[in-house]
């Protein structure tokens, strides 16, 4: 396709999804855009996080889709319901790869890869007159006093590039060989733009696991467990099921992941956080009990526990570690103890172990159409605005979403500026 006569040019920073998609939105409007990254190839990150399954979005009802969002629903709630989640399916199909809806009620491509999302994308995008410039970092402005006048490291050096609006979409900074760096945030703050601090999200945390217990049990799933986490300011437990894994440092995967945010936040708060262990959240607590003081004759306590309560393993290894010999062998402490072990968490991984990151560009610095209020023509999308979610699809929806307002703005905004589009 060739370029429109005269159309007004759009840089957008980074070749994610948010950014992908504000120059999709942009393109398919008359408009030039010319697309920047970092690293070689587009949609590094993307692809990577595409390896164990492409998990897209979630088809679970949308009042409690955006309840994932927590504190930012309300910012997030007009981008998404403008591009739902069933939207994004559509769209998906548009691009002639089918979904469908796991038991768990997470939507993933047929072939359950984004590889061939993103190429069929790519393609599309490039038959629109999108122009992608790889090897291409951004590291800040040409002109103090212009916003949209650009400056970039490339193997061949430095080039500034003029554009008549930008859109940033460069990620968090988590997974920083993908390209996600937060290394924009003291250019930013450098022209005034409130900054939240970025921190790890869907993210791992510390314990203080002796020799012997790393050694025997790092890497080991813990399946069919449950958690309960004190809320803040005293009120109930917020309880969840799944599956986690014991690791050389502490304990992390999707079960961790989905509470995260709150631990995360009990541990600024206090320092230190205690969590409970339900090894048996199938059972009750009577039962356990009840099946525990059964005579078990010449058998050894992890024999009982094996043969009883089916506890062995990593969920043995467990017990041992967070009680003490005494309690351990006091068969009332012990049952309770498997309802309700107390783990004690020190700190969240580091940031660049996250699968996502919490902070960014504060929505309280843009406008309605996601533009920096400091500096006109400069819109913002993606992970790298103040938001976090857990995995399950919201992520991406919320950058897709994020990506379409941002080029949607830059429509209006170059409206009026009186800079026509063809």
């Amino acid at each position: 396709m060739s370029e429109p006569r005269n159309a007004p040019v759009v840089a957008v920073i980074g070749a994610g999804p948010a950014g992908l998609m504000a120059a999709e939105v942009l393109s398919r409007n008359g408009v030039r855009v010319e697309v920047f990254d970092a690293m070689p190839s587009a949609g590094r990150k993307f692809l990577l996080a595409g390896i164990g399954g492409m998990n897209i979005t979630h088809a679970e009802p949308i009042d409690a889709f955006l309840g994932r969002y927590r504190t930012r629903r309300d910012a997030l709630a007009p981008l998404i319901e403008h591009f739902s989640p069933d939207a994004l399916r559509a769209w998906i199909h548009g691009l002639g790869i089918e979904t469908f809806v796991g038991s768990s009620g997470r939507v993933f491509p047929t072939e359950m890869k984004a590889a061939p999302l993103l190429r069929a994308w790519l393609h599309r995008l490039r038959e629109a007159g999108v122009k992608l410039h790889m090897r291409h970092r951004w590291i800040g402005w040409g002109d103090a006093q212009n916003a949209s006048a650009l400056r970039f490291e490339t193997p061949d050096g430095e080039r500034y590039m003029q554009a008549d609006a930008v859109v940033l979409a460069m990620g968090g900074a988590s997974w920083p060989r993908l390209g996600s760096n937060g290394a924009w945030v003291p250019l930013l703050e450098a022209r005034g733009v409130q900054v939240a601090p970025l921190q790890p999200a869907n993210c791992g945390f510390d314990a203080s696991w002796s020799a012997h217990f790393q050694e025997r049990f790092a890497g080991q799933p813990v399946k069919s467990v449950a958690i309960a986490l004190p809320s803040a300011e005293g009120g109930p437990l917020q309880f969840r099921q799944g599956e986690c894994v014991v690791t050389q440092t502490g304990i992390e995967g999707s079960l961790i992941y989905a509470l995260s945010a709150p631990i995360r936040d009990a541990l600024a708060a206090a320092g230190t956080v205690t969590v409970w262990l339900d090894l048996a959240p199938g059972w009750s607590a009577q039962r356990v009990a009840t099946e525990l003081m059964r005579p078990r004759g010449a058998r050894s306590m992890s024999s009982h526990l094996q043969s009883k309560l089916n506890i062995t393993g990593v969920k043995l290894g467990l017990l041992r570690e967070c009680l003490s010999k005494e309690a351990f062998a006091d068969l009332a402490q012990l049952a309770r103890a498997i309802k309700a072990l107390p783990l004690t968490l020190l700190r969240p991984r580091p940031i660049d172990e996250a699968i996502s990151t919490a902070g960014g560009v504060a929505f309280e610095a843009l406008d309605a159409r996601l533009m920096i209020e400091r500096l006109p023509g400069v819109f913002c999308a993606g992970e790298m605005l103040d938001w976090e979610a857990p995995t399950g699809g919201y992520l991406l929806t919320a950058c897709f979403a994020s990506g379409a307002a941002a080029g949607q703005g830059v429509l209006d905004y170059l409206g009026q500026q009186g800079i026509s589009v063809p």
